[in-house]
């Protein structure tokens, strides 16, 4: 048998499928990894809305610790949505406890559309407990100006926040470009890597409303990469690649902000 190279997801579950533990799911599985997942919430939704959720028990949510790392060899783990402080704090504190390989932070502060997730001391024990642990953060511009504190209007203060959050314990940061310009031709993210370089990303804007679950297939993809032994140069450039294919081949799923397109990422479906 085949030896499988196994990567967990520590998210929510989207029940529409489109973001959190379904999209992470999707991707590991689109690159070749055995995927898990560690469930810390539950949404009620659709790609109308978010209409309910549910914080999963923190006894539960140790129990899945315990036994995921009881039972296998995990090579890479990625965070999503954490909910509140009690969860961090589990989290931050089983990731030191065992030994799941490459940690990818996705913070879920903020939403793409501005929408704050997390209140101040869920905020702070994200920066206190979790950040530190971090292989590599992948934050969108409005995370990134949350941890910041920049306006990030140029280069020079984008790549002055990278460093930032490397200086908070982050050993390699991903500054996400936004997307919400129609006039904007290009979407350059910003990798600064733990030697303190820094290395562009770029792929052609692509307008659409079907971007639900962008920012989880990035960072799980990142992730799955890394569970493989790829670098994070490498591992980043596949997800941006990988990211911009789902992207630019949308499918109908609902009636208003649906998912990006996994299969053609897969299958590079034209």
């Amino acid at each position: 048998m085949k030896k499988q190279t196994i990567a967990v997801t520590i998210a929510g579950n989207d029940s529409d499928g489109s973001a959190g533990m379904p999209a992470d799911l999707h991707s590991f599985y689109a690159r070749g990894v055995y995927g898990m997942g560690l469930l810390t919430a539950a949404v009620a939704g659709n790609t109308t809305g978010i209409y309910a959720q549910e914080v999963m028990p923190l006894d539960f949510i140790q129990k899945q610790f315990d036994v995921l790392n009881d039972d296998f060899k995990i090579k890479a783990v990625k965070t999503g949505m954490l909910a509140n402080k009690k969860v961090i704090d589990c989290v931050a504190k089983n990731l030191r406890k065992y030994d799941m390989g490459k940690i990818v932070l996705d913070p879920v502060i903020i939403t793409k559309h501005g929408n704050t997730l997390l209140d101040d001391d869920a905020y702070q024990t994200f920066l206190d407990q979790l950040l530190p642990l971090a292989d590599i953060i992948t934050p969108n511009f409005y995370e990134q100006q949350k941890l910041t504190g920049l306006k990030l209007e140029s280069m020079e203060e984008i790549k002055k926040g990278a460093e930032m959050l490397q200086n908070m314990g982050a050993k390699n940061v991903l500054m996400k470009s936004r997307h919400d310009n129609v006039n904007q031709k290009v979407v350059t993210d910003i990798l600064l890597t733990e030697d303190g370089k820094f290395y562009e990303f770029s792929k052609p804007f692509f307008r659409t409303d079907r971007v639900n679950g962008t920012g989880d297939t990035l960072s799980a993809v990142i992730a799955a990469e890394l569970a493989k032994g790829k670098t994070i140069i490498e591992s980043v450039k596949i997800a941006k690649d990988f990211t911009y294919e789902a992207i630019s081949h949308p499918i109908e799923v609902g009636s208003k902000f649906g998912p990006i397109n996994h299969l053609a990422a897969q299958e590079d479906i034209k």
